[in-house]
């Protein structure tokens, strides 16, 4: 039987890869943004600068945009040391699609990459320079191609079935997707946290940003607990881990709701993630989410909690940006 020896949570978000001089690309997009989520409501931006006046003027300075940018890529390298030192066998990482492979035709709920391989090609967002210049951390330059787990995944999709799961399988990406390769949920953990040197992998696909079919809070907890005991009866690999990829508030910064999410894990409190509210689970916040089954299946197994920081990295005055989170446990 397989031992889960690992849980990961990391943020992906572009200002991870973006010099901090350079934030403001992705902000010129979020003062033309007409809807603009931020605890169950929508806002433009000017209405959003007035809900939450006086604004952060005093967060988006540069010598501060530079701080919080080192303190995220101190804790992506001590993540990808920790990953490295336990030295899993395989892991399964639930990230989201954000209609790179999957389109308005065919979003499933949940999907599990079921591939022997897993690839990872550059994607140019000539449409977009704040993502353009983001891209370096999602592969590297002449991508990669990492190998599958498919056999674990298979193990996976037998056991979601029997508890009640309809889980998409996907042996290839779909050939008429936006972006040619893996979404960059997991390029980014592949490429920035791994070193592109990562063992045998499940991806999990969440749809968490498309209605009509977006799994609510306590489904993606229930898929935790039905992953960690799929781990659990494997007989293929002995050592596991699960990496969540995504999160946590996003676009619009709450740092309020993120203390919550992150005081539950630090408790254990499956009951408090379990009664966070639905409808804040818009747009980039969405993603927490993705954080849910690994945090259910950590607290299951009785894992110690981490805290590597939190980082806040605000590029607006309307408090716009991402903030980062980094955590495991062991």
């Amino acid at each position: 039987m397989a031992e889960i020896v690992l849980g990961i949570g990391t943020s992906h978000g572009p200002l991870l890869s973006t010099p901090p001089e350079q934030w403001d690309l992705r902000a010129k997009a979020d003062r033309a943004n007409k809807q603009h989520a931020y605890r169950g409501k929508m806002y433009d931006y000017e209405g959003l600068l007035q809900e939450r006046a006086p604004g952060f003027a005093g967060e988006i300075g540069i010598e501060t945009r530079r701080d919080r940018y080192e303190r995220c890529q101190r804790a992506l390298d001590a993540l990808g040391r920790k990953f490295k030192d336990v030295a899993p066998e395989a892991f399964v990482i639930v990230g989201n699609d954000q209609r790179e492979i999957f389109s308005n035709d065919l979003t499933p709920a949940i999907a599990v990459f079921r591939g022997k391989e897993i690839v990872n090609i550059p994607f140019t967002h000539e449409e977009s320079p704040g993502l353009a210049i983001a891209e370096k951390g999602n592969c590297p330059p002449g991508g990669a191609t990492y190998p599958g787990a498919q056999d674990l995944a298979d193990h996976i999709i037998h056991a979601g079935i029997e508890e009640g799961f309809d889980l998409t399988q996907s042996t290839a990406l779909p050939t008429s997707s936006a972006r040619p390769g893996v979404p960059h949920a997991y390029g980014f953990v592949y490429n920035r946290v791994l070193g592109n040197a990562p063992p045998p992998s499940v991806p999990v696909i969440f749809n968490v940003h498309y209605e009509p079919n977006r799994p609510p809070v306590r489904r993606c907890i229930a898929l935790g607990h039905t992953i960690r005991r799929a781990i659990r009866s494997w007989n293929g690999h002995k050592r596991v881990a699960l990496i969540a990829s995504g999160g946590l508030t996003h676009f619009v910064i709450d740092e309020e709701f993120d203390q919550t999410v992150l005081s539950a894990m630090e408790r254990g409190d499956e009951d408090a993630l379990s009664r966070l509210p639905e409808n804040y689970f818009r747009v980039g916040t969405a993603e927490i989410k993705n954080w849910l089954p690994v945090i259910a299946a950590m607290i299951a197994e009785g894992k110690r909690f981490h805290k590597i920081d939190y980082v806040p990295c605000y590029r607006s005055e309307a408090g716009t940006g991402n903030a980062m989170a980094f955590v495991y446990w062991e």
